[in-house]
């Protein structure tokens, strides 16, 4: 399976935030839309970091002004980015090894999603259950 498949399941624009941007409005950002981190862009547009939760809550613990910094002061910037043609395992085993849980996808130097952990194992769990039921379906024949 490929990352594609889960871009396919995805719907939704990607949100994005500008590396100037107030830490605030990038939590009302991530609460507003429910997602556990921002693709941080420059104004081209061009893909410059990732802002997750983990990097607010590491900020939080030690930076009281943490809400009037900019977005680019704690994001992280070096990012490991994915392609549609990824192997799903492969993503999944470098997202475990790593420790990170958004990856973002670029095709031809253009940012065109992002997947998560739980986008992961989601369709990895769906495959199996699919092949279970195909299992089962089997069994049950042969023993009729």
């Amino acid at each position: 399976m490929k990352v594609r498949n889960i871009l396919a399941t995805k719907k939704g624009r990607i949100i994005t935030i500008g590396f100037d941007e107030p830490v605030r409005r990038a939590i009302a950002l991530l609460v507003e839309n429910r997602i556990g981190a921002l693709l941080v862009v420059d104004p081209a547009g061009k893909l410059v970091g990732i802002l997750s939760e983990r990097d607010i809550m590491r900020t939080a613990a030690t930076d009281e002004a943490l809400f009037s910094r900019a977005v680019g002061e704690i994001m992280t910037k070096e990012v490991i980015v994915g392609m549609p043609q990824d192997d799903v395992i492969a993503v999944a085993h470098t997202m475990l090894e790593k420790r990170f849980r958004h990856l973002p996808i670029m095709e031809e130097d253009q940012l065109i999603g992002i997947i998560s952990i739980g986008d992961v194992l989601k369709i990895q769990r769906d495959a199996y259950r699919g092949e279970v039921d195909t299992l089962e379906t089997r069994i049950i024949a042969e023993g009729e």
